[in-house]
């Protein structure tokens, strides 16, 4: 999730408004999906702008040729064509630089450029004989080869030798090139770190679906990853704290002598690595700095940075509560987590800091956050009244705007652009400040009036750290976030005029993603659905088409062994009381032709136990509604055990 405060209200949520949620949840998510989907022949995701499917198919040869241009940016697109080729089929693929007849496979680069396909569109054709990809750039030939590689069947993507297969391909011609320019994930490191090699595999997985940009939510309270030479303290210390497991924002604060091991950093050899292996993949990264507020980490590092005394008995947050959500935004602070804004030492910091993240990312912008800064210590902060008397700031958005102007100038002293989270739109910022608007696309719309360049990143379709079904089959945050609802995400709102949107992202928050296999299970398929937003004409988004295909990507996932959610299938729990306050429980789901069965005895019901079609209401004595979901005589959902109980507080006991 975004941020802390978001899963404290789960906590908080009462009991009618969970009754409410589930309601809702329920009433829209209607079942949309064709009963009798069949798995189509040509299932690329993201969908292209066309698709034109001839008679017969290419048959992958024993021995296969690439030609290609000798152009070094093409050098791992060649590379990853000839793995995917070879390692599964057994086939070997040579690679030339110059024209021959026997190539089978051909990567062209045009000499007089077709505007329509832009620096990232491609031409695939695919006869029996021979396979051609053409593009303006050398990113639309790359995104073409991962076109390409989802026609093949899905065994392709073994990492072993796989026997009794046809290797073949549909002939087709595709003409594909994307909707907006920015087509992001946020990948949040600092709530739980991330090693280099895991960032790498989470890139590989998110070039499949044409994604561009990777957000490094580099800072937060938890945890500084980004080596700063001059600044030691902030990975000496602030890159640790202590390792907790259950629910984030829930733990117990750790005594003195628990061992604060738990974090990492990226080294600026690490940094640069990265940033080299992600521009091979047509990938740029992100860097954010997250201030003034979510700094807790900077400040236990060096509490000077801080308006507050007794900073220096701060330490690194280990998911211990440090705001009070419980009267909305602004948080109450428990402690302070600011950069202090009257405090020139925090613009010589910031300087250092900000020269060096330029110098390591060649991307164009800087993230500097500014979201959710508390300012009920900056009330009382007589550094911070001085400063409001001598800059005639009204209010405590002035005092951040002020914030947030200075270092602006350091960012764009640097070369750079800068860019934060839509609550920067509240300190009066200059049209140069870009805006990422997460709170809805209001704020994005609003942004685009005032010319400021947006990206939209809203909670309602892009969070993917939002439950993805019931709270009782996922780690607890405070809202859920279904495939279907995310397939509605269009970066382009009506009202918003289209030239200041730079494009879309969606933003993975790790307070509860543990590890990268749950980073995975959050991120697909819901980034399937994303990528399809920002890469496919909005006209050619269908949910049926998608779901459709969005199942044989399932089965390539689990050859790939990549982790992903199948939440899409599970029931959806609606509860409510009859007139004589009897619980009466609807069950439906999210895709149609689903069947569900289910028990109340606590044993696990298959398809030959009773089968959902009237409201439930449950046994006097029973305490647990078990439930599953069936596509004819196959299993598709997870068996889900719902207790009574909370059943019963959903629908209020009245």
């Amino acid at each position: 999730m975004k941020r802390f405060f978001l899963f404290l209200s789960c906590i908080l949520i009462s009991n009618c408004i969970l009754a409410q949620m589930a309601r809702s949840e329920s009433a829209g998510l209607t079942a949309t999906a064709d009963p009798a989907i069949k798995a189509p022949e040509i299932a690329i995701i993201p969908e292209p702008v066309s698709v034109i499917k001839n008679e017969g198919h290419f048959v992958l040869p024993a021995n296969v040729v690439i030609q290609s241009p000798a152009a070094v940016e093409l050098k791992q697109a060649v590379a990853f064509l000839q793995e995917r080729l070879s390692v599964p089929t057994g086939s070997f693929i040579s690679n030339v630089n110059t024209h021959t007849a026997t190539a089978n496979i051909k990567l062209i680069l045009n000499d007089k450029v077709n505007h329509q396909l832009g620096n990232e569109g491609y031409q695939l054709s695919i006869t029996p004989n021979f396979i051609t990809i053409k593009a303006n750039k050398a990113a639309g030939l790359f995104y073409g080869i991962q076109s390409l590689i989802q026609l093949f069947p899905k065994e392709i993507e073994h990492k072993e030798a796989v026997t009794g297969v046809d290797w073949i391909a549909p002939c087709v011609e595709v003409t594909d090139y994307p909707r907006v320019g920015w087509r992001g994930l946020m990948f949040d490191v600092a709530r739980h770190f991330f090693t280099k090699a895991e960032v790498k595999q989470y890139i590989d997985a998110m070039v499949r679906y044409k994604y561009n940009i990777l957000h490094l939510h580099l800072t937060d309270d938890e945890g500084w990853r980004i080596e700063i030479k001059g600044l030691p303290k902030l990975t000496e210390i602030g890159a640790w704290n202590v390792k907790k497991v259950g629910e984030f924002g829930n733990f117990i604060p750790p005594t003195a002598d628990e061992p604060r091991n738990y974090g990492g950093f990226y080294t600026q050899e690490d940094i640069k690595e990265l940033v080299q292996y992600a521009k091979e993949r047509f990938v740029n990264i992100l860097p954010e700095v997250d201030v003034p507020g979510h700094s807790l980490a900077a400040i236990a590092s060096y509490p000077e940075l801080s308006c507050t005394a007794g900073a220096e008995n701060y330490r690194v947050r280990s998911g211990e509560r440090i705001m009070d959500w419980s009267r909305g935004a602004p948080p109450i602070a428990l402690l302070d987590n600011t950069l202090c804004p009257a405090n020139e030492k925090v613009y010589t910091f910031l300087d250092t800091v900000i020269t060096q993240i330029a110098q390591l990312f060649p991307f164009d912008y800087i993230h500097m956050g500014g979201d959710e800064a508390p300012i009920n210590f900056w009330e009382k902060s007589d550094a911070i009244k001085a400063l409001m008397q001598k800059e005639g700031l009204k209010n405590m958005h002035q005092v951040q705007g002020y914030f947030e102007k200075r270092v602006q100038k350091i960012v764009e002293s640097k070369g750079k652009k800068f860019m934060g989270w839509d609550e920067i739109l509240e300190g009066d910022m200059s049209p140069s400040a870009a805006v990422m608007s997460w709170r809805g696309t209001k704020y994005g719309i609003e942004a685009s009036k005032k010319k400021h360049e947006v990206v939209m990143s809203p909670t309602t379709y892009a969070y993917l750290d939002y439950m993805q079904a019931d709270a009782i089959t996922e780690p607890k945050v405070y809202a859920s976030l279904r495939l279907s609802k995310s397939y509605e995400f269009d970066p382009i709102p009506a009202g918003v005029d289209p030239k200041y949107i730079k494009g879309g992202q969606a933003n993975l928050w790790t307070e509860q993603v543990y590890n990268i296999r749950q980073a995975e299970y959050m991120t697909w398929p819901r980034g399937m659905a994303i990528a399809e937003s920002v890469w496919s004409p909005a006209e050619k988004k269908n949910w049926n088409n998608f779901f459709g295909k969005a199942e044989q990507h399932f089965k390539r996932l689990d050859i790939a062994e990549t982790k992903y959610a199948p939440s899409v299938y599970d029931p959806i729990f609606t509860v409510s009381r009859s007139a004589d306050k009897q619980l009466l429980i609807e069950l439906s789901t999210e895709v149609s032709g689903l069947d569900i069965y289910y028990s109340f005895d606590n044993s696990f019901p298959d398809r030959f136990y009773p089968k959902y079609t009237e409201p439930l209401t449950a046994p006097k004595d029973a305490t647990t509604l078990k439930v599953i979901t069936y596509r004819g005589k196959e299993a598709v959902g997870r068996m889900m055990s719902m207790p009574v109980e909370e059943l019963n507080k959903r629908a209020g006991r009245r």
